[in-house]
């Protein structure tokens, strides 16, 4: 068990440069949440739903942090700062996911759910950036990164970036980015919104259409001049 906190600290010190030591990621509240949703977990596992909500409020009081006790946690998830984070009940987190201050695990209409869930699933390694919203039964495939303020509402492939509202997948090739742990999950230097990109495009098109026209009436001008020349010459000439 300590080796397990051990080894769990460490994890987190390796995704956050913040902290000094591991005494002071002991303080930290997404730390002292997660922990407390194990005692919750294990309370809503044995249908003491009682104790299990109790433990909740307890800890939401404590840390700002709203984790139902029906969520499935894997290990090492981090939850950095923390402030309004809400997993729902049916949501599934797998191993080493970093999720940021104000995301929101949501749910749908029970009658929309595939057999009772309404929540998303995460795989392994993903990171979900500040104030992300990810609704519904949807999957979060590993290693993907959904970006700050983003919103899914539908799967997403593995190793992608999600930016934008609704979220969609940048241009980004994940083999580039994927090497090391990217804080609030985008490379901000590498990537740009998808609407960006596409406005960026049509620009170009534009500038390559303005010089192509500039040419032909270059051109035109060009075969006027010619043409009016031998016209004054003979006019000259008869004179």
């Amino acid at each position: 068990m300590f080796n397990g906190l051990v080894a769990y600290l460490d994890s987190i010190k390796a995704r956050d440069p913040a902290p000094r030591s591991r005494w002071e990621i002991l303080l930290y509240p997404g730390l002292l949440a997660v922990g407390m949703h194990r005692v919750a977990h294990w309370l809503f596992e044995a249908r003491l739903f009682f104790l299990a909500r109790f433990i909740n409020h307890l800890s939401r009081f404590l840390t700002a942090i709203d984790i139902h006790p029906g969520a499935r946690i894997g290990a090492h998830l981090f939850i950095d700062h923390g402030f309004g984070v809400v997993i729902g009940e049916t949501a599934e987190i797998g191993d080493n996911v970093s999720i940021y201050q104000g995301v929101t695990l949501g749910g749908t209409d029970p009658a929309n759910g595939i057999g009772g869930k309404r929540h998303p699933t995460l795989a392994n390694d993903v990171i979900v950036g500040s104030g992300a919203q990810i609704l519904g039964p949807v999957i979060v495939n590993a290693r993907a990164r959904v970006g700050a303020n983003a919103v899914v509402t539908k799967d997403v492939p593995e190793g992608a970036v999600m930016v934008g509202i609704p979220a969609r997948s940048t241009l980004l090739d994940a083999t580039e980015y994927a090497r090391e742990f990217v804080p609030y999950g985008t490379p901000c230097s590498e990537t740009f919104d998808p609407a960006t990109q596409k406005v960026e495009l049509l620009q170009c098109q534009l500038d390559l259409m303005q010089k192509q026209l500039k040419a032909l009436l270059d051109e035109r001008e060009l075969g006027v001049v010619d043409d009016e020349a031998p016209r004054r010459k003979g006019s000259r000439t008869r004179a």
